[in-house]
């Protein structure tokens, strides 16, 4: 018998042999990518809107997704980032009063595929034992021997450089919840009004929520593409630098880290996520691939200074190696489930970063604390 079996079939090959079948509920076509599961319960347009799953296909734990639609108001950037997308069950009608269009048009709209039917529980384990692994996601052919040639030909994430596919082209102010294009070049600025913090925020695939963020505090933000160099950020007069998070293998992105070194003890820094990993760089660290990342909204860190531990939101597959860390920088946080560093600080230069996800968006929000964190650092406190 077919293995596909179903109306507009689908199938899941991974490079180990590994095969799952299902059905396509929006688009067609065939994507490659690195198969990671997130146990998230909620969120996924946020995950599927974060510029941070670029070059991944997703499968969710929680078993029915689709119920909560689509809304503006939830988005992360402008467009879907990640290759695929893999349910259980998909909800085709929404019960939200937020929503304002379903799960499946908002996909195909991004020409991208989603498949139902997988065995999602199976499917993680085999990640889980094995670590995330290259995979071909196909609605076009059933023939296993060719899938699994190209989904073992495909390059994977390693040493990948990502966030030229998902930087800004040009410079943008954010304001009012939006992104407003800048009248002139970014070192003719005018100088922060006094009441205000000006922040740079270097963007390697920066989410709107944090910029959102930073706005609530009352700062004004400007977004400037990852290779911006070191001398234009410091001519625009900020009063701190946001590294932002992104995608893709931090070690890849050796001309960012020389900026950001460049940029530490000249103006006070704060990275999230790719951030975290790119300032551990410039300080002198290493980075790593974890087994199969942390994917979800339920990490605990923590917090080696006052003992707090939060749950946090993470998306990562790479992580800053501590013990290769100098002296002089310290491991503030670590993950509870595998004791990874989740955050470093060089308090003598104001510099510090996290490799959670602070903003949340989806996730809970023990963190937020942070950017006001960030503001008083600014302020020299």
């Amino acid at each position: 018998m077919s293995l596909l079996t179903r109306n507009r079939p689908a199938l899941l090959v991974l490079e180990d042999g590994g095969l799952f079948a299902g059905s396509a509920f929006a688009g067609r076509g065939e994507v490659l990518g690195e198969v990671v599961f997130n146990t998230g319960m909620t969120g996924y347009q946020e995950i599927l809107t974060d510029p941070s799953y670029t070059g991944q296909i997703v499968a969710m734990t929680y078993p029915l997704i689709g119920n909560t639609g689509i809304n503006p108001e939830d988005m992360e950037s402008s467009g879907v980032h990640l290759e695929g997308f893999i349910c259980r069950e998909y909800q085709a009608v929404p019960s939200n009063w937020r929503s304002r269009e379903t799960l499946k048009a908002f996909l195909e709209t991004h020409d991208k595929l989603g498949v139902e039917g997988i065995d999602t529980r199976a499917l993680t384990r085999r990640l889980r034992l094995a670590g995330a692994m290259r995979g071909i996601l196909t609605t076009e052919t059933e023939d296993l021997d060719g899938l699994l040639q190209r989904v073992r030909s495909y390059p994977g994430l390693v040493g990948r450089d990502l966030v030229k596919a998902v930087t800004c082209n040009r410079p943008y102010r954010w304001q009012d919840g939006r992104a407003v294009p800048l009248d002139g070049p970014l070192t003719a600025a005018a100088p922060a009004e006094a009441a205000r913090r000006r922040v740079v925020v270097l963007d390697c695939g920066v989410k709107y929520n944090i910029l959102r963020h930073l706005e609530r505090l009352g700062c004004e933000v400007l977004v400037v593409p990852a290779r911006t160099a070191a001398r234009d950020i410091l001519a625009c007069r900020p009063d701190g630098v946001l590294l932002s998070n992104g995608p893709g293998d931090p070690a890849a992105l050796p001309d960012i880290v020389e900026t950001v070194r460049q940029l530490v003890g000249n103006v006070p820094l704060f990275g999230i996520c790719l951030g975290h990993q790119i300032l551990g760089q410039a300080l002198g660290g290493r980075t790593g691939k974890l087994k199969f990342g942390h994917h979800g909204i339920n990490q605990p860190v923590l917090n080696r200074r006052t003992g707090r531990i939060e749950i946090t939101s993470q998306n990562h597959g790479f992580m800053v190696i501590p013990e290769s860390l100098p002296a002089g920088v310290e491991r503030v946080q670590d993950n509870l489930n595998d004791r990874t560093s989740e955050g470093i600080a060089l308090t003598a230069r104001r510099a510090f970063s996290v490799q959670y996800h602070p903003e949340a968006a989806p996730g809970p929000h023990d963190a937020t604390e942070l950017f006001e964190a960030f503001v008083r650092v600014m302020e020299g406190g």
